[in-house]
């Protein structure tokens, strides 16, 4: 009798492991849209550089968040909610941002800096929702990737947080979006696996 009583215990837990896993990969996945959805108003002129690294900012503050949440390998519900309502936020940020008055110039020197950043981010995010949808990241291989992402996107809004992005303040970010591309790579090729 004890052990049909079990049963639906041991189901239960054998069921939410991979619940918890494609939560992560669906946070990461829509962090990856939200970048993409911050270089669409660069590229359109929606956003103004100025605007586009207020809202890096934010991403960052996520990312933080997700590595931290994830460090111990599992993401409770608690957790899970406050991500997802940062996320909803910076979703209504973005918006508000891209239909407010003021407009970029999408062919700037600077615009185009910051495009080519954002598109590099939206990238990554991508790379590490995958790598945990496909197992080849584990949740706290994934929580050191979001703090590198975190690290990109502060030094992002501190190159466009007056406006403007110059070249030696790219050449800084590149350097830094490289060093974590490196990592998504050998992260993703290494032997630990989810499951």
């Amino acid at each position: 009798m004890k052990t049909a009583r079990m049963i639906p215990v041991l189901l239960a837990a054998f069921l939410a492991v991979p619940v918890f896993a494609q939560s992560a990969g669906a946070e990461a996945q829509r962090d990856a849209r939200q970048q993409q959805r911050i270089e669409n108003g660069l590229k359109s002129g929606q956003l103004t550089t100025r605007e586009a690294a207020k809202l890096e900012r934010e991403e960052a503050k996520i990312d933080r968040t997700e590595a931290q949440a994830l460090k111990d390998g599992s993401l409770s519900a608690a957790e899970k909610s406050r991500i997802e309502r940062m996320q909803d936020r910076a979703s209504r940020d973005i918006r508000a941002e891209k239909h407010d008055a003021q407009t970029g110039n999408p062919n700037s020197a600077s615009s185009q800096r910051m495009q080519a950043d954002v598109q590099r981010n939206a990238n990554q995010e991508q790379r590490i929702a995958n790598g945990l949808k496909d197992g080849s990241l584990t949740k706290r291989e994934a929580a050191r990737m979001e703090r590198g992402q975190a690290r990109v996107d502060r030094k992002e809004f501190r190159a466009g947080r007056d406006g403007h992005v110059g070249g030696v303040e790219q050449r800084q970010v590149q350097r830094s979006e490289n060093r974590q591309s490196r990592r998504i790579q050998r992260e993703r090729h290494d032997a630990q696996r989810r499951g």
